[in-house]
């Protein structure tokens, strides 16, 4: 495992107080691209994102507003998605882990951004981006 307290590889970690909250798989349909189709109609877009929570050694009290939400995450994406047109999918990846990282606690985010409608032979085609605190 890789010894730097702050990389989201091996996320969770116990020893550290690290905790992992993560978004799998979210289908969301984006204005995303540099050709002029997709510039008329949003296509499907994955998106996965990895946080490395810095635990803050308080009890949680069963209280949603003492851990990082993941529904907040995807919120947040959303609302990133609906702000419109972004040509690079590196540009998409780039603002959610901004906004990701404006949250105190994350210490650490990946994110990774597919389109899957977009070269007939491969499953899908994206960017995967790491930023750190």
């Amino acid at each position: 495992m890789n010894d730097n307290p702050r990389q989201p590889r091996g996320i969770a970690d116990a020893q550290k107080s690290f905790r992992h909250v993560f978004v799998r798989d979210l289908e969301i349909r984006a204005m995303l691209g540099i050709h002029d189709h997709e510039k008329i109609e949003a296509q499907r877009v994955i998106i996965n994102i990895d946080l490395r929570v810095k635990e803050r050694g308080e009890p949680l009290e069963d209280d949603i507003s003492n851990v990082v939400s993941y529904e907040r995450v995807v919120d947040q994406v959303k609302e990133i998605v609906a702000s419109g047109h972004v040509h690079l999918v590196e540009t998409l990846a780039e603002m959610i882990a901004a906004r990701c990282l404006e949250n105190n606690w994350v210490i650490g985010v990946r994110v990774r951004v597919e389109k899957p409608d977009i070269i007939a032979e491969a499953r899908s085609v994206g960017v995967e981006i790491e930023r750190l605190r």
